[in-house]
């Protein structure tokens, strides 16, 4: 196992206490994750008078709806549901069946974010029957696809609709078909021990409450989860691409696309399939946070740079949110990636005689043969609609991102047709078939 050197992981260690003695935190585990593999990890405080180790069980919180999520875009994937299918049609016993697979997955289907129950988190849970006898069409708070409204009745739904189409409950589900194949045998539904007392800490006084614990009955899918910082480890790694075949990369590539914005007029930050998202620092980050009464926890994950980082702890509030961030930022300064080594590549020459200048309209644009055989579209100048293109069997090009994204690039001798967008050699050249014909300039 390849680790960081003395000086970055003091470096880390360093802010790691900082945020265990300012915070006051009773204690915490934190660990960063590269190439797939644990490279630093540390924890501060202590657990029934001794320091966390890493398999010692902290609560997760939401973290579980990722998990969650996973099980539900694996029964797409089996053509068992369709993310656009009402809820209702797999759970008839709702009212507002009307919200949408994918609305609720990514938080847009309008729901309400707490159950009409009592505090929830620390009461002991009802069951699904009792749960949707008290959601009614009061709870829906707005338009289903209007906006970002964060709702833990949502991912309870998701739950009992992996319950209802497998057979047995969502955490077995979720043992058999995520946490077991992906080696996260220490992350359950119930603590076992050594794990962490959840406590709050007063605002005032160097004194710890022990908050209550219960199992959160049909809630549970919102929160439930119990895990390590070595399990966490494996799902940072997993949210990076490390699927481990429970998912298809492209899956989880969708899993990552922002469905909604979840910080109004900039997008700093964002929901996609049961995945939150961020930017830093020229990262795009992808992972979740967890919060329940007594424990907070994060796992963040850079799929474009293969790295994670993670922490848990045992407090109900109080830590700073840039603890991740601070760590990645460590990494970068301490021990940076090297790029990788260029080495020249063979190319089919057709594709290669593609490469080059063209023209839509005025406006220069290049295209260039990418590793792998794909094509990118660029404007010159740097504004402009920029895409990547894969090839498809019939001869055509599937563009993959950008405006172009899922749109057609159909190559001929003289032009390009990309959705009806004639690109040119030459500006407007008169050889090619130009809708609205071509005069000359004058």
């Amino acid at each position: 196992m390849s680790q960081v050197g003395h000086q970055t992981a003091r470096a880390l260690l360093r802010r790691l206490a900082l945020e265990q003695a300012e915070c006051r935190i009773p204690s915490v585990r934190a660990a960063i994750v590269r190439d797939g593999e644990i490279v630093w990890q540390a924890g501060r405080g202590q657990v029934d008078g001794r320091p966390p180790e890493p398999g010692t069980q902290y609560r997760i919180g939401s973290i579980t709806k990722s998990v969650v999520a996973v099980t539900v875009m694996r029964l797409r994937d089996e053509g068992l549901i369709d993310l656009l299918e009402p809820i209702g049609k797999h759970l008839p016993d709702t009212r507002f069946g009307e919200v949408t697979i994918a609305q609720l997955l990514s938080h847009t289907g309008g729901l309400t974010a707490e159950p009409p129950t009592g505090w929830w988190e620390r009461t002991p849970g009802i069951d699904m029957a009792d749960l949707l006898s008290r959601v009614g069409p009061g709870e829906v708070k707005h338009r289903p696809g209007r906006r970002y409204h964060y709702s833990n009745i949502g991912f309870s739904l998701l739950g009992e609709l992996v319950a209802r189409l497998r057979g047995v409950p969502w955490d077995r589900v979720a043992r058999a078909e995520v946490l077991g194949p992906l080696g996260m045998d220490d992350t359950t539904a119930r603590p076992r021990p050594p794990h962490a007392t959840g406590y709050a800490v007063h605002p005032y006084a160097d004194v710890l409450l022990p908050e209550p614990e219960h199992d959160a009955g049909a809630m549970s899918p919102a929160g439930q989860l119990w895990s390590t910082t070595t399990d966490l480890a494996r799902w940072a790694a997993f949210v990076a691409g490390d699927t481990g075949g429970v998912l298809s990369a492209d899956t989880l590539a969708e899993m990552r696309e922002p469905a909604t914005v979840a910080d109004g007029d900039a997008w700093t930050s964002g929901y996609g399939l049961g995945l939150q998202l961020t930017r830093h620092a020229g990262r795009r980050l992808a992972g979740h946070t967890g919060s329940m009464p007594g424990f907070l926890a994060t796992v963040w994950a850079d799929p474009g740079d293969r790295v994670g980082a993670l922490f848990v702890a045992n407090t109900t509030s109080g830590m700073r949110p840039g603890l991740l961030t601070d760590l990645l930022d460590i990494l970068d300064e301490h021990e940076p990636r090297l790029p990788q080594e260029w080495t020249p590549a063979g190319a089919d020459p057709a594709l290669l005689a593609l490469t080059g200048l063209w023209h839509w309209g005025p406006a220069p644009y290049l295209l260039r043969l990418l590793p792998g055989g794909g094509l990118s579209l660029e404007p010159v100048r740097g504004t402009g609609r920029a895409s990547r293109f894969a090839p498809q069997d019939d001869g055509t090009w599937l563009g993959l991102d950008g405006y172009y994204a899922g749109e057609t690039l159909r190559v001929a001798a003289d032009h390009l047709d990309l959705n009806t967008f004639i690109f040119t050699r030459d500006p407007y050249d008169p050889a090619a078939p130009v809708p609205g014909g071509v005069e000359g300039w004058h």
